[in-house]
């Protein structure tokens, strides 16, 4: 038998219908802040992950999966989506778009060669926004804002924003330079990735997950003693602003984020998730405003965030957050002759084309079956068709709560559908109040009318 690759997910059943919801719940909130889609493709040129992620990285020097194509080009499957939306920025010179700043946003599949564990896969889904053009702090709170609200409505509690600020350049080369100073007697007390990063990037040191509990990195200089007055006051103005949206935060001077690319305003986002540990972390983002020139782009400023739709499932089902997902079937249609049967293919695609939530029966069970098959599927309305009804262009229709039983004309079809769809709520577990039944099956819908329908 041939298996899934290591780190890779099969997505079916309940579990992909959390995601569809989580999905529908991020287009949805992407349309209220103005955002607009963008698809890049999954893979690139390797020189764009080197040059703009940054060599000195874990994503490009461990992480990375990278190959040669038939033309003997160097490809890499994209582990992130900020470096191929600069790359499309520039290419499709959006930066000369009447509409600024370009506001997109992105939701696919990254690919990351690292050891699978809990909430990190090889294939994993991420949900990202970039802003190019603006270097208005206010933007930095609106992006701030959106990984916050999404997790809100999804239902996670104790939702909490931690910011920093990198500075710009000038800030970063001062805090840069302190590091290498504060680490360089002290860097074999480290793991050899810190070693590693002393002169080639310092501030990875900070991040680093072997030493995270070591006094050396806890008592480290922070970001804020080596702001320049003018990197000060942009991150106090960034401050102002998420007052004023009512956003929750604490400024985290040990966070750098991983990425060589971010300067100014880094930001992760949390939630209170029982069972992440002390790591939960499900969004985490910043600004980079020197990543389109540093790619043969004009000089543009940029911020962006990405979270893990996977992490976010994750989060969900340990916190046991019911989603509202409508697992109900509107219309089942049933038969056992084969007249009925080829009626009934025409009659599940008429009603599909008008909008109904259809299905039917392909297995060749008998009406017993058929029974218990719409119940499976939270059936609201049955439709019996027999061939004396059709002989008369009439068709039973049956309410699965109430077990009401209507002859309907043909003509007719479409709007008691539309009447009675649209009056009621289907609520199976109120239904199991008004039931005696002792079945076994019993799960808020009684099963006991199939012996009497067989």
């Amino acid at each position: 038998m041939i298996s899934k690759q290591k780190g890779c997910l099969d997505l079916y059943g309940s579990t992909a219908k959390k995601w569809q919801y989580v999905n529908k719940i991020i287009d949805n909130l992407m349309e209220k802040y103005n955002y607009n889609y963008i698809r890049t493709p999954i893979f690139e040129s390797s020189e764009l992950f080197h040059r703009g992620i940054g060599e000195s990285t874990d994503v490009v020097t461990k992480e990375t999966y990278d190959f040669v194509d038939r033309g003997e080009r160097k490809i890499t499957l994209r582990p992130e989506g900020t470096a191929g939306i600069v790359r499309s920025y520039i290419e499709n010179k959006m930066y000369g778009d009447a509409n600024q700043p370009v506001k997109l946003f992105y939701n696919g599949t990254m690919y990351r060669y690292e050891r699978p564990q809990s909430g990190r896969d090889r294939e994993f889904t991420q949900f990202g926004v970039e802003v190019l053009g603006s270097d208005d702090p206010l933007i930095d709170a609106e992006v701030i804002s959106i990984p916050v609200m999404l997790l809100q409505i999804l239902g996670l509690k104790g939702v909490k924003v931690k910011i920093n600020s990198l500075g710009d350049k000038e800030s970063r080369d001062n805090y840069r330079k302190a590091l290498i100073e504060y680490f360089k007697p002290h860097i074999k007390e480290l793991c050899e990735d810190c070693n590693e990063r002393l002169l080639k990037n310092p501030l990875r040191i900070l991040d680093c997950k072997v030493d995270k509990d070591n006094d050396l990195l806890k008592n480290a200089p922070k970001t804020i003693d080596y702001l320049n007055e003018e990197s000060k006051k942009r991150f106090e103005s960034v401050k102002e602003y998420l007052n004023e949206l009512e956003i929750d935060y604490e400024v985290d001077t040990k966070l750098v984020r991983g990425l060589d690319y971010y300067n100014h305003t880094v930001f992760e986002i949390e939630a209170s998730v029982e069972g992440f540990g002390s790591n939960n972390v499900l969004a985490g983002g910043g600004r980079y405003n020197g990543l389109v020139d540093t790619l043969d782009g004009p000089e543009t400023a940029c911020i962006g965030f990405a979270c893990g739709i996977g992490r976010i499932i994750q989060a969900l089902d340990l916190e046991e957050v019911k989603l509202p997902i409508d697992e109900s079937l509107e219309i089942f249609v049933m038969y056992v002759s084969d007249t009925e049967k080829k009626y009934a293919a025409s009659l599940v695609n008429y009603l599909r084309a008008n909008g109904f939530k259809t299905d039917t029966e392909y297995t060749g069970r008998g009406l017993k079956a058929q029974f218990k098959q719409a119940d499976r599927l939270n059936a609201k309305y049955l439709i019996l068709l027999n061939d004396e009804d059709l002989k008369n262009d009439e068709i039973k229709i049956k309410n699965n709560k109430t077990k009401e039983e209507e002859l309907v004309s043909v003509d007719y079809l479409l709007y008691y559908l539309d009447e009675h769809l649209s009056d009621e709520d289907i609520d199976f577990e109120e239904y199991s109040d008004d039931c005696e039944c002792d079945c076994e099956n019993h799960k808020g819908h009684c099963h006991c009318h199939h012996e009497e329908e067989e």
